[in-house]
């Protein structure tokens, strides 16, 4: 088996491989139990805000066809701990760290990214998804206007790379995606979760106490390559895509549709190996296809024209 050049340029930070861990499911003292996470190109933190966020009430996970259902609600020990006790177990390993950043309102976002300048991490993800509580709970990235001026704001306190993670909740994903590069935004990382719900017919009320959910998985695969697609052709900033990867070859899907990298998510909480079995997936494919770099593997996808 040869070994083909894997290594991807995000944002100015070269990564040794296209493949990390998407935020919500990935912490450096619990995964790092199962597998060595300085193999993979990057990790990308649990949500991380200005306070300490207790999450929703339980229950609040739910199996799904094809996929799980969340209410979890970010819920995180807030920004000065991370940079306490998770910080200096993700520093250990030889990868970059990507710190996703979690915010209720454009002050609080910039506060996190204030105190995260002052560390030694790659980037830091965006997450628009959250609720902007002085619009009624509305996430920001919803629409054009709120997604930019949260994108502007963060932009104007760092000068390290920021990544904009945009929800699929939305009419049209590559106006959203446009919005934030025209604002500064380095990179785009798609989809978040899709909202959902699951009624347990027997109990005759909702699974999960918080009643909505983001739903993820397998399910929402063919959702997520195409807003890879869309997103791919609105915009010049590099891509990182996630939804429902669960092999080697999904990943190569996504690297198709337009994505740069790619990050594993519910893959891992069913398998906590996944990251790098997925990995040795792809490069087993490029060895297969006789591919020796990605740059050949995305050059090859052949869009049949209508």
């Amino acid at each position: 088996m040869s070994n083909p050049d894997v290594s991807v340029m995000i944002a100015g930070v070269r990564l040794k491989n296209p493949i990390t861990t998407a935020s919500g499911t990935f912490s450096a003292s619990e995964s790092g139990r199962f597998y060595d996470f300085g193999k993979l190109g990057a990790v990308i933190t649990k949500g991380v805000a200005s306070q300490p966020w207790d999450g929703n009430p339980a229950p609040r996970i739910a199996e799904s066809y094809g996929g799980m259902i969340n209410s979890v609600g970010l819920q995180n020990p807030g920004v000065d701990a991370f940079i306490r006790d998770e910080l200096p177990l993700l520093k250990k390993a030889d990868t970059h760290v990507i710190v996703n950043v979690a915010g209720k309102s454009i002050a609080e976002y910039c506060k996190v990214v204030e105190k995260l300048n002052e560390t030694d991490i790659s980037m830091m993800e965006i997450n628009i998804s959250c609720p902007n509580v002085k619009e009624g709970g509305i996430g920001f990235g919803v629409n054009p206007k709120s997604a930019a001026e949260v994108t502007r704001a963060v932009r104007r306190v760092t000068q390290k790379p920021i990544i904009i993670k945009l929800t699929p909740n939305v009419t049209d994903i590559a106006e959203i995606a446009k919005a934030v590069e025209s604002e500064g935004a380095d990179c785009i990382s798609l989809i978040n979760t899709l909202l959902g719900m699951k009624i347990d017919v027997k109990r005759k009320q909702p699974v999960l106490a918080n009643i909505l959910g983001g739903l993820s998985g397998p399910a929402v695969k063919p959702i997520a390559v195409r807003m890879v697609y869309q997103v791919r052709r609105a915009v010049s900033v590099p891509i990182i895509g996630l939804g429902g990867i669960m092999t080697g070859e999904d990943a190569v899907e996504f690297l198709m549709a337009g994505a740069d990298a790619v990050s594993v998510g519910t893959a891992a909480l069913i398998n906590p190996t996944a990251p790098i079995e997925i990995l040795e997936g792809l490069i087993s494919y490029m060895n297969e296809q006789n591919f020796k770099s990605l740059r050949e593997l995305k050059e090859a996808y052949c869009e049949k024209k209508l």
